[in-house]
């Protein structure tokens, strides 16, 4: 714990930062009803009321306040993002690994039916398979995460290529360790620096990728608050010249960014390059 303390105060600017970007969506998202005005599908004014007095960023569509669906969209937008990440990385990451560990037939197999998965557009396979199954969240996160899972496999099945030819996997393989062990226990710890790193950047897509598909409507549905869906309910105003539609634009921005710069710092450590 004082060896992580210290290597995080040894970090750039940028990447404390992000950290403190980080934090401050976490902490939104797990206390957000207790920092939100109000419920997250309260009706509590007319249409678009302005900001300022009761409502800080004004009403919406429906008059309901911004503050408090801004709040309550970092926990929905943010920790289905994070769910959807976790699954696609346990499925992509453990295929990639076996894969390169097995090799032969298994590798062939695997390898051909991502590349058969990888060759479909992935907006256009989320929105046909979110219109055969639904728009639940269920649903949304598994083939969100099915969608992501193949270029994580690549990316694990890279990773362990090189360390599967190492001659203390050879030793294992020697003394008789079976596959899962020698996975686990052999190439995991060695290709883990460029995987979490590959986490934080996937973590980002899925999050894009989720907003995206809200604001065409097979994102999360009403009346659960959700950015991408409250670009696109609020999207109105900006002929007139109101920027309340930026504004869980802004907050995927920030978080964006905010993500980029832990990555990129977490990315500069597991390299071994030094100032």
């Amino acid at each position: 714990m004082i060896s992580v303390i210290k290597t995080l105060r040894r970090a750039p600017i940028s990447a404390k930062f992000g950290f403190a970007i980080v934090f401050a969506y976490l902490c939104a998202a797990i206390f957000a009803p207790v920092l939100a005005p109000f419920s997250e599908t309260e009706i509590v004014g007319a249409e678009f009321e302005p900001w300022g007095g009761e409502f800080l960023f004004g009403t919406d569509n429906l008059g309901r306040d911004m503050l408090t669906r801004l709040i309550f969209g970092a926990r929905n937008t943010v920790g289905i993002a994070f769910i959807t990440t976790a699954l696609a990385f346990f499925v992509g990451a453990t295929g990639g690994i076996f894969a390169a560990a097995a090799g032969g037939y298994a590798d062939q197999i695997l390898s051909r039916f991502v590349d058969m998965g990888m060759a479909i557009p992935p907006l256009i396979f989320a929105l046909l398979m979110l219109t055969i199954f639904g728009t639940g969240i269920v649903p949304l996160i598994c083939v969100i995460a099915a969608v992501q899972a193949f270029p994580v496999y690549r990316i694990a099945r890279a990773a362990t290529m090189d360390v599967a030819a190492m001659e203390y996997v050879e030793a294992a393989k020697v003394r008789g360790e079976n596959l899962l062990r020698i996975m686990f226990r052999e190439i995991l710890p060695n290709v883990a620096p460029p995987l979490v790193a590959e986490f934080g950047l996937r973590f980002v897509f899925i999050f894009l990728f989720i907003s995206a598909l809200s604001f065409l409507g097979l994102g999360l549905q009403p009346p659960a608050a959700d950015w991408g869906g409250m670009v696109r309910e609020n999207a109105t105003l900006i002929a007139f010249g109101d920027i309340t539609p930026l504004l869980p634009a802004g907050a995927i921005a920030l978080l964006t960014i905010g993500v980029n710069f832990v990555v990129d710092w977490l990315l500069h450590l597991a390299s071994g390059l030094k100032k």
